[in-house]
């Protein structure tokens, strides 16, 4: 999630409109294309393709004897993997240090120190990380056979002004690769993971000036998330669709900032809480029996952490290990002459925030502590 535009690397000010009209036509292409060099995770699948069984199901996606898992993730910078194409420090800082610091040693175009959601939730299924979109003519096949990851950093349920493929354009990318529900002859296609973490309500409040416009802006943004969780379970033929529900907005360094982060933004949080309830009606209304779908709680554990003291588990619960010099500088920022213009924690395993909007590996790894079973508990159910 990037609460505010100027964290969503697409939507960074630069020097001239003229500029700024030619990097973001550069970015379409820089997503369409693949990457320059795989994720840790495709090369260490690589080095052992020889090694990896590629049978299984001609359904794939099943959870039972003989059927392989396949996961499949649309979302944004919470779960991208490495989907955002490097057009430099300023626009695409997740490409640069200090980010990937923790894990693999260097940046892999996550947004943290080292894992992320899409990470953690691939490990509660007990299979690799499914390889990104970008880097997959790079992976090995039998990793490819597992799934993929669409997610990109900047994107929302609708277009946030990012000129990224929002939630129906991932979608749009995952069945032109695959066959409809309808001609795969009654086979599921998998496990679909979908992450919103509030690009849509970043984007609102920015472009009309204030929060109270993000949260007149709930029910457009829940109606057409309906309408894509319907097509990933009826058109794509999901067996299961995870869906996220919004942290606590409000309690993001971003906003925090302000007040020394001591506290967290009650109205923020208020939006996030009335988007989840509109969330939690729209899946009841779509999955009554609660089979296909399953709402992922991150408010909860990312309030356990970050509201208060966090009940001890991090010493620093709001203010991020990598913190710009000034609040409108980001993550990874230099001057003119290269020097840096953040400061960088000593240890990122004490901060919940790696910066201004993003979990550290640390605290992606406690929420997931939290949601684990429950994950593994509902693949299991039929």
């Amino acid at each position: 999630m990037d609460p505010r535009r100027r964290q969503h690397p697409a939507a960074m000010a630069t020097t001239t409109t003229t500029v700024l009209l030619l990097l973001l036509c550069l970015m379409v292409a820089a997503t369409l294309s693949p990457a320059a060099e795989a994720s840790p995770l495709e090369e260490e699948a690589a080095r052992n393709r020889g090694n990896t069984s590629s049978a299984g199901s001609s359904c794939g996606g099943g959870d039972g004897e003989g059927r392989r898992k396949t996961l499949w993730v649309f979302g944004d910078s919470y779960a991208d993997t490495g989907n955002l194409g490097d057009l430099g420090r300023e626009l695409t800082h997740a490409w640069y240090d200090p980010y990937g610091a923790t894990f693999p040693g260097r940046p892999t175009g996550r947004w943290s120190d080292g894992r992320v959601l899409t990470d953690f939730i691939a490990s509660a299924m007990g299979m690799p990380t499914p390889v990104a979109y970008k880097l997959r003519r790079r992976a090995a096949q039998a990793l490819l056979a597992r799934g993929m990851n669409f997610a990109v950093g900047g994107a929302g349920v609708l277009d946030t002004g990012n000129f990224q493929r929002n939630l129906s354009a991932q979608i749009d990318l995952f069945q032109a690769q695959r066959p409809t529900a309808a001609a795969n002859g009654g086979c599921d296609a998998g496990v679909a993971v979908v992450v919103v973490s509030g690009n849509d309500y970043s984007y609102a409040a920015d472009k009309d000036n204030g929060t109270s416009a993000a949260i007149a802006y709930i029910p457009t943004v829940v109606r057409r998330l309906r309408e894509q969780l319907r097509r990933l379970r009826d058109e794509a033929g999901m067996r299961k669709v995870v869906v996220t529900n919004l942290h606590p907005m409000g309690c993001t360094p971003l906003f925090t900032r302000a007040v020394n982060y001591t506290g967290c933004d009650p109205l923020a949080n208020a939006g996030a809480a009335q988007h989840n309830a509109a969330l939690q009606s729209v899946l009841a209304g779509l999955d009554p029996a609660n089979r296909t779908f399953l709402l992922l709680d991150l408010n909860a554990p990312f309030a356990a952490f970050v509201e208060g003291d966090g009940g001890g588990r991090f010493a620093e619960p709001r203010r991020p290990c990598c913190e710009s010099f000034t609040a409108d500088g980001y993550c990874g920022e230099q001057d003119d002459g290269g020097r840096r213009q953040y400061t960088l924690c000593d240890d990122p395993g004490k901060h919940f925030y790696w910066d201004d909007v993003h979990p550290t590996q640390a605290a992606w790894a406690a929420v997931a502590e939290t949601f684990r079973p429950n994950i593994q508990q509902f693949l299991l159910s039929t």
